[in-house]
């Protein structure tokens, strides 16, 4: 921090394109960590030689999004009954509006990193460093939703009382083993991804085809079983499914690496997010069916409780809980990882503490333990505060996911309407209508995901002002820096 005063567009290009450029790298290390077949041994996304086509970059979606969160979707949903089934589909159509935009934005910048540089690109610093702290409380809140999904499966096996300080315990190895991986400076893990991803496919395919078979329509119970309006059931319920989708922005976030982005980024985005779809709707559908709706809502582990109500005794249910711990675990190990690069390609644009920019051995060592520091402390408040636990995290997650995408869905307008481009009428009002969509479906998730939600969402964002305000006079500049320069 600190320094001479600069302005924004004076930076050396090359020295921006550098930037990006390790932003990439750095990213897409990351997501090696969560897609099957990618290795750290690839070529460097600047040299301009994409390391993989659209099969595996939909693999690389599809691997990102689906986490342990989907095997607990069941339970939170529940409350608001089958009707939150049809918010399921509105969101997936929401969801595909958002893959279109991300795939449109990753031609205009090409292996940018995501959300954060779209947001800097169209709307300056202030709105980039907003991007960039939102989508960080995502990643450790969104941790923390993933370990409570985790617990509710390992106490399948122990702890099966749910005593509250036992769970904690559980969920603190959860936590901090992912991060004591990630600070080991493991990257290669390749094979051990595939087996999680594998892991965490085969459960969810078996209910979204064979379980379809053992569904009985008594089970469901009242289509809006919430007590309010369809509109307010849907809303709510939407929010909510909007958790199993995030990750979507990965293929964009690695597009330096894929071969043909123009071409295959938004394929990616938007063929992995159907495969997401089906098997989530499809898989959800067989548990609504297979387990009564009164127990669905009090389940910690409702796939587990589907296997056994379809197949008797408890060998299903234990093997379906195996693989959600073990996807929960590969889960957490990629997006402790995304803790710290979000902050890190941050910092080095100085518009984050110069803590999270700095390296030990190539890994950003403060970031990876201030993160799960913060998603520990949630998690421990969230057990002893929150009467739903999953369910509030999940919303407070899902309420900082959607401001980076609303940025991103703003932009790609902005782009469309104000600084133009040569297009064909035909091709510019469906680009606007799309762009337009997912950024009401971003207002959207916004008032579904709920008062507390909000209110902690906004608190938390909020406090970023602050923190933006010391950088900026460490930086000694005033507004964007435009006022050091000369005519």
């Amino acid at each position: 921090m600190g320094g001479r005063p600069t302005a924004r567009h004076d930076e050396n290009p090359s020295t921006r394109t550098r930037i990006d450029d390790r932003r990439m790298d750095l990213m897409a290390t990351q997501l090696d960590l969560v897609s099957p077949g990618t290795t750290q041994e690839q070529p460097p996304a600047h040299q301009g030689k994409g390391t993989f086509g659209l099969p595996t970059a939909t693999a690389l979606v599809v691997g990102s999004v689906i986490g342990t969160g989907v095997f607990a979707l069941p339970s939170a949903l529940a409350p608001l009954g089958p009707i939150s089934l049809v918010a399921f589909v509105l969101v997936t159509i929401g969801a595909l509006a958002l893959a279109m935009t991300f795939g449109a934005l990753s031609k205009r910048v090409p292996g940018s990193g995501g959300p954060y540089v779209y947001a800097r690109d169209a709307f300056g610093d202030f709105a980039g460093f907003l991007n960039a702290w939102s989508y960080w409380i995502t990643a450790w809140a969104g941790n923390a939703a993933i370990v409570v999904a985790l617990v509710g499966y390992v106490e399948v096996f122990t702890n099966t009382g749910h005593t509250k300080l036992l769970s904690i315990l559980i969920a603190m190895v959860g936590l901090w083993l992912p991060a004591v991986i990630n600070l080991s400076g493991v990257r290669n893990m390749a094979v051990t991804q595939i087996v999680t991803t594998v892991l965490k496919f085969v459960p969810l395919l078996f209910m979204a085809t064979v379980g379809l078979l053992f569904i009985r329509a008594d089970n469901f119970g009242a289509f809006n079983a919430s007590g309010t309006s369809a509109t307010g059931a849907i809303s709510a319920a939407s929010a909510i499914a909007l958790f199993a989708y995030l990750g979507i922005e990965t293929a964009s976030v690695a597009a330096g690496r894929v071969r043909n982005p123009a071409r295959n980024v938004g394929r990616a985005t938007i063929l992995g997010t159907i495969g997401c779809a089906v098997v989530y709707l499809l898989g959800t559908v067989t548990v609504f069916g297979t387990v009564s709706n009164a127990a669905l809502q009090t389940s910690t582990a409702p796939f587990t409780d589907s296997a056994n109500a379809i197949f008797g005794g408890q060998w299903a249910g234990r093997t379906v809980a195996v693989a959600a711990v073990v996807s929960g675990l590969g889960a957490l190990i990629g997006w402790t990882l995304v803790t710290a690069e979000m902050p890190l390609a941050a910092a080095r644009d100085r518009l984050f503490p110069a803590q999270f920019g700095r390296l030990h051995r190539g890994i950003p060592v403060f970031g990876i333990l201030a993160s799960t520091s913060l998603a520990s402390v949630l998690t421990v408040v969230s057990y002893t505060q929150f009467d739903r636990v999953f369910t509030t995290l999940v919303l407070l997650s899902v309420f900082t996911a959607v401001v980076p995408y609303l940025f991103s869905a703003a932009a790609q307008l902005y782009w469309l309407l104000a600084r133009g481009r040569p297009t064909h009428w035909p091709h510019l009002v469906r680009d606007v209508g799309v762009s337009a969509l997912a950024l009401a479906f971003s207002f959207w998730s916004l008032a579904g995901s709920g008062y507390q939600a909000v209110y902690y969402g906004v608190t938390c964002l909020l406090l970023g002002v602050p923190l933006y305000v010391w950088l900026k006079v460490g930086r000694k500049e005033f507004g964007e820096g435009l006022a050091t320069d000369t005519p």
